[in-house]
């Protein structure tokens, strides 16, 4: 039995045009997966865990074949819980608007958390990356208000959706299926979302 993971990355609630659109999608996976269990984290909730000084030091620790301790220890069993509560799905679905042609900062920080030696990849100094998050799929929700396909770099770029699908395949979710929201200034936003919508219904019911 699959088991799916909504992580949104918007903290605008019901304002959020991500979270609506990742709601048409987790309404129509409930209706076509009944059996399938599906659980939300959102990442500004107050659970995600820094990565300051003393997790970047743990994970140095890790690397050289260490174990960290005390106050590393404790900062690299908070990375390691969140990796696991993620680690334990095999399905994914992201809902990401875009900050600043980017991705918003919790999405980075989730990004920073996770990948950790041994849990998102493995490294050899001869063969590179090792990406050890197989036999996954990831469903994203792509949003913005400004930008969009086609319009000139006046009115920015699209470093979020490259960003984010590069890190995605780095760990080695491959399977990825994508629902774009970009109605842009001149655009119909009606007709944008009915689009959207409908490219979620359809990913969902066969996620």
């Amino acid at each position: 039995m699959s088991r799916l993971l909504h992580i949104s990355a918007s903290p605008r609630g019901a304002e959020s045009i991500s979270l609506g659109i990742a709601t048409t999608f987790t309404e129509e996976y409930e209706a076509t997966h009944p059996a399938s269990p599906i659980d939300r984290f959102d990442l500004w909730d107050g659970t995600l865990p820094e990565f300051g000084p003393a997790a970047a030091a743990a994970k140095m620790t890790v690397f050289g074949g260490g174990t960290p301790e005390g106050e590393q220890a404790e900062a690299w069993a908070a990375a390691v819980r969140t990796f696991e509560r993620f680690d334990a799905y095999d399905r994914y679905l992201f809902s990401v608007p875009m900050w600043n042609a980017g991705v918003p900062y919790k999405l980075k920080q989730f990004i920073d958390v996770v990948s950790q030696p041994a849990m998102v990849f493995g490294v050899h100094p001869e063969t590179g990356y090792s990406h050890l998050l197989t036999g996954k799929r990831a469903a994203v929700i792509y949003t913005s208000a400004v930008w969009g396909p086609g319009v000139g770099p006046e009115f920015g770029r699209d470093f979020q959706s490259t960003y984010f699908d590069d890190w995605l395949r780095w760990a080695g979710i491959t399977d990825v299926q994508e629902v774009r929201h970009h109605p842009t200034l001149t655009g119909s936003y009606e007709h944008e979302r009915k689009r959207a919508d409908e490219r979620a219904r359809e990913i969902a019911r066969t996620f």
